[in-house]
């Protein structure tokens, strides 16, 4: 089961060319009812994995992190142990090592932390929708869901203002490893394998890992409290965090700290084009966001489509056998969209009670440390979008990202009117 083969129903989705369009949601579907636990041929050298689509099973996967490990990788390319060596960072860690690392930023992302950060937020939110404003037709990526994020990130990492622009180009190479207009070498390709030792197989980790070891210097010879500080001044089992693993450690928070909240607040966008009643709705009652409308939203636009898991022995996902080995790939669009745990997932409806939200994973040892700062970016931003905007329409199409792995859309052309 090494080669892509159209046989196999759950097929398109090792093709980033198949969510040219978005998330296949329609194949998601069939798959829910037909194939809930689907195999996915792969092309030669990688070994195929099996697509978990319904939402019950992706939260017993996600819950269960000594029988569906994260050792091997959380992406799904099939990692050497040379690879794994150098690659892995807090996210490709099982416990109890993942819960020591993970203990080495928590404190940073607690509410009683993260809630300090709002009034700055707040303030940036306004000026990046009133600037936005003022130029009418813009590109919203550029213009409003790429300020937000980065700017709390490098206040966050004490980064200078003029260094933004780059955090922000890195994490686009990096996720951007399927598509030709950001990789440094497309995934797959004999180019790449120059990279291989790279996270992403991007010579973009190389500039963000000196970047970052340029600030962990300064921070050893100035300690300023920040999270580079934090990061330096660390032990784990009594030992400083090697060069390694700071390297890693830095770059997954240089990207998680900015991609998908920037992702979720473009789709948010895209939805309230498609949706305008829903803009109108949250311009009539925006309270509605500080509750389980805030969640509707990320359950119908959810940045990441898929984590990557390993089964460590012979076991059962659903009535479905796996094996030890085996690569197993959670979708969190189709969960996000399943009948048996959310009644009509295919309405926007953001007059839900609840939410049953898989976007930040669920439950499980990997939870999304950042979740609690990413809502409160998204909240206040749509807080202040939806106090400003009168209307938003589409002055051109959005252009998507191409990968199975981030719901990314690279530019999307919008006009605003004022309220």
């Amino acid at each position: 089961m090494s080669t892509t083969n159209t046989e196999f129903l759950a097929a398109p989705l090792a093709d980033p060319d198949a969510f040219a369009d978005g998330p296949p949601l329609e194949l998601f579907a069939e798959l829910r009812d037909s194939e809930p636990v689907a195999w996915t041929p792969e092309p030669e050298p990688q070994s195929g994995f099996w697509s978990v689509t319904r939402h019950a099973d992706i939260v017993a996967v996600s819950r269960d992190a000594a029988t569906f490990s994260s050792a091997r990788g959380v992406s799904l390319e099939d990692l050497e142990d040379d690879q794994l060596e150098h690659r892995t960072s807090l996210i490709d860690t099982d416990p109890p090592s993942h819960t020591a690392m993970r203990k080495v930023m928590a404190g940073e992302f607690l509410p009683k932390v993260i809630n300090g950060y709002e009034s700055f937020l707040r303030g940036i939110a306004a000026r990046t929708v009133e600037q936005a404003l003022e130029l009418g037709t813009f590109d919203y990526v550029e213009h409003i869901s790429s300020q937000i994020p980065v700017r709390v990130l490098s206040r966050m990492m004490s980064v200078p203002d003029e260094d933004r622009d780059k955090l922000t180009a890195w994490g686009d190479r990096l996720v951007g490893n399927t598509d030709p207009e950001f990789a440094d070498a497309l995934l797959g390709s004999e180019e790449s394998e120059q990279y291989r030792l790279l996270p992403f197989r991007s010579a973009a980790a190389l500039e963000v890992f000196e970047y970052g070891r340029e600030l962990q210097a300064e921070r050893r010879a100035r300690p300023t409290g920040d999270l580079v500080t934090k990061m330096v001044e660390a032990e784990v089992n009594g030992e400083k965090l090697t060069q390694r693993e700071l390297d890693n450690y830095f770059l997954l928070l240089a990207l998680a700290g900015q991609e998908t909240t920037r992702q979720a607040l473009t789709l948010a966008g895209l939805t309230f084009i498609q949706n305008p009643s829903a803009l109108a709705r949250l311009q009539e009652q925006p309270e509605l966001l500080s509750g389980a409308a805030l969640d509707e939203l990320l359950r119908w636009g959810a940045p990441v489509n898929h984590m990557r898991r390993t089964a460590t022995v012979d076991t059962m996902i659903g009535d479905h056998p796996v094996k030890a080995g085996d690569k197993i790939c959670i979708w969190y669009p189709s969960g996000n969209r399943d009948e048996r745990a959310i009644e009509r997932p295919n309405e926007l409806d953001l007059d839900r009670t609840s939410v049953d939200l898989l976007t930040f994973g669920k439950g499980g040892p990997h939870f999304c440390m950042g979740s609690f700062l990413a809502r409160m970016e998204f909240r206040v931003t749509l807080e202040e979008f939806v106090a400003r905007v009168d209307t938003i329409s589409a002055a051109g199409e959005a252009e998507r990202l191409r990968s199975n792995f981030v719901n990314g859309i690279k530019r999307m052309p919008v006009t605003l009117t004022s309220r």
